[in-house]
């Protein structure tokens, strides 16, 4: 069989390489007793290879020797040192990510050999405070890094709430990287990473289950990092006092308030000095199952020394309130225990002295509304004191305004009482009105403009016949009229005197007369109506001049002096008959007997106008009044409008 002959190597396949590198190898270190006939051309040719190798050695080390690195390239070496995890490259990437470049980078060695001639020495120092600072920010990164992926794996928490708690716990961060780097001088971890150590130091602190815990109660991410800085590392003085708020009633959501707000390092206190606070106050009338509520809205009452908190307890006690009512005082506003300094308190008190009130005044003041402590005296009182001033409200005026309706005196003078004041100015009220109005019924200004004042003032012009002359009018006479509703009082009032036969514009009248008219109840007008019409045999027109007839008692004053004008046989209008004492009427009803019989005699050519009896006095004569209120005494006449309010009246 023929074979075919090899092919001969190329000169640039491996093969030809490892021929070409090993004949080479064998003429350099041939040995002298192989010597053959070229021997002398062997001879030159190693020692050409041996000059070219010592060369090539000698460039390369002063190459190292003369090299200057830039900062910028400083900077990158030293993130390649100190980075804990290299970022993925891709195949074909510039920079080479195997293991030999990555253990020692091209110019790793040569960063602290030689440093460049350097003609000022402060500057060298600067460039290198610049890069230790450099380094501790890398160093921070990696820490931060390892607190996350504790986060995600140990904690199962989501990647964002992990970056943002991390991202808060700047002080944490450094406390673990301090404690890390301190572990490297004990004998166990003298060999191990700067990441090993930073795991054991966060697991050992047991942050994670922590934030965890404190998630679970309902602290949000931004509270949880204050909360751990402020800890200084003693994680667990958070984990008991915040058991501790909760065995004194502090709800969850409360729980970071109290911790973060209470003034100063509450963390460094002990349980019992809070135990003690909370048996004191609940000596005081501060129940139990108040406590909670207390110190999650004061929270810095947890700040105080007892001694601070006696202090204040006895200054409201002093003022001749009782436990109880401090108790529930401190429940109503608790900051008025833990808020305010003493001098701002002592203030506030002297202040509110000046309206005229006594010490035990103030005390009960403050008992039934302890936000007024709340108020500045700058900012609320005087500015509030001087727009009363100027509209004519005295100092009278203005403690019965206190003493009725304190809360007038905690509201913003600006957007709260002026816009009020300019609404009553703007519908014909003066400023002598809109002062007795507001002494009278300080309630008016806790009403809201748009949705209790403005609501009655349309129904009294368009539904109960006010004009609008006479609306101003009748507000300054019965600012009581705003308080009440519309659909459960006013509305029902109106339909029952409109059924009466009483036209529209003549209830508007008698209300702007009487405002009142409307606040009464329809059970207070039934039994006076009927004796009016029944009894009395009054005409309709005579309650519509005098409407003021329903405030007065049908049994202590309205049927008493009917009998006795009856039994004399005089006659009154509604007005003069009840808007006087009962020494004027007995006078009057003197005056009208004597002038009657002194016509009689002749001795008088005219007789008085209101002594003759008219027809409907004397249809009474047969009446026998000492039977009054039974059916079988009641008149048998009725006109039409009385049934149609014995009408109204059974189908209600």
């Amino acid at each position: 069989m023929l074979t075919a002959p090899s092919p001969s190597p190329c000169p640039h396949s491996p093969l030809f390489s490892l021929r070409r590198t090993t004949t080479i190898s064998a003429v350099i270190h041939h040995h002298p007793q192989d010597r053959q006939h070229n021997a002398k051309s062997a001879s030159l040719l190693r020692y050409h290879f041996t000059n070219t190798q010592q060369q090539q050695q000698q460039k390369q080390d002063d190459a190292v020797v003369d090299v200057v690195i830039p900062p910028e390239e400083k900077v990158k070496l030293l993130e390649l040192s100190l980075v804990r995890k290299r970022p993925p490259q891709f195949p074909g990437s510039i920079y080479d990510m195997s293991s030999d470049s990555l253990s020692h980078p091209p110019h790793l060695r040569t960063l602290f050999k030689q440093q460049p001639p350097s003609s000022n020495d402060d500057d060298g120092g600067d460039v290198d405070e610049e890069l230790i600072m450099k380094a501790l920010d890398i160093r921070r990164k990696v820490t931060a890094e390892i607190f996350k992926e504790a986060m995600w794996r140990k904690g199962k928490f989501g990647i964002t709430y992990s970056t943002n708690v991390a991202d808060r716990l700047p002080d944490f961060i450094d406390h673990v990287m301090i404690k890390a780097a301190a572990l490297k001088k004990l004998p166990e971890f003298a060999d191990s990473s700067f990441d090993v150590r930073a795991k054991w130091v966060i697991e050992d602190s047991n942050v994670v289950p922590l934030i965890r815990w404190l998630k679970h109660n309902g602290l949000s991410y931004p509270k949880i990092a204050k909360l751990i800085c402020m800890s200084g590392g003693n994680l667990e003085s958070i984990r008991h006092l915040a058991e501790w708020l909760k065995s004194v009633h502090v709800k969850g959501e409360f729980l970071g308030v109290a911790l973060l707000k209470t003034g100063g390092n509450i963390l460094e206190r002990s349980i019992e000095e809070l135990n003690e606070i909370v048996e004191y106050l609940e000596t005081n009338g501060v129940r139990r199952d108040w406590m909670g509520y207390v110190m999650s809205r004061c929270p810095q009452l947890l700040s105080q020394s007892i001694e601070e908190v006696k202090t204040r307890v006895h200054f409201y006690l002093d003022m001749g309130m009782n436990k109880n009512d401090f108790g529930t005082m401190v429940f109503d506003y608790p900051k008025i225990l833990g808020f305010l300094t003493l001098e701002e308190m002592h203030q506030k008190v002297t202040y509110l002295k000046e309206f005229g009130l006594s010490t035990e005044d103030v005390g009960r003041l403050l008992a039934f509304r302890p936000h007024l402590m709340g108020c500045g005296i700058g900012e609320r009182w005087k500015p509030l004191v001087k727009y009363l001033y100027y509209l004519g409200v005295s100092r009278d005026g203005m403690r019965r305004m206190l003493v009725i309706k304190p809360m007038v005196f905690c509201f913003d003078l600006e957007t709260t009482i002026v816009p009020k004041v300019r609404f009553f100015q703007d519908i014909g009220v003066r400023d002598e009105g809109i002062a007795n109005m507001l002494v009278k019924f300080p309630s008016l200004l806790t009403y809201s403009l748009y949705k209790k004042i403005r609501p009655v003032v349309i129904f009294l012009m368009t539904k109960a016949g006010v004009s609008e002359r006479d609306i101003g009018k009748c507000l300054a006479l019965g600012p009581e009229l705003l308080g009440c509703s519309i659909g459960n009082k006013l509305e029902v009032n109106v339909k029952y005197f409109l059924s009466l036969g009483i036209k529209l514009h003549q209830l508007g009248a008698m209300i702007a007369d009487f405002p009142m008219l409307l606040r009464y109840n329809i059970d207070i007008f039934r039994p006076k109506y009927r004796y009016l019409r029944r009894t009395m045999v009054r005409p309709l027109q005579d309650l519509i001049e005098f409407p003021r007839f329903f405030s007065y008692s049908l049994d202590e004053r309205i049927i008493p002096r009917h009998k006795m004008m009856v039994e004399n046989r005089v006659n009154f209008k509604l007005r003069y008959m009840l808007a006087c004492s009962n020494e004027e009427f007995n006078q009057k009803v003197a005056d009208k007997v004597e002038g009657r019989r002194l016509y009689e005699l002749g001795l008088i050519n005219e007789a008085p106008h209101s002594q003759t009896v008219d027809d409907s006095l004397r249809q009474q004569d047969a009446v026998d009044y000492t039977d009054i209120g039974s059916k079988g005494s009641e008149p048998q006449a009725i006109d039409s409008s009385i049934e149609r309010t014995e009408f109204d009246r059974s189908s209600n």
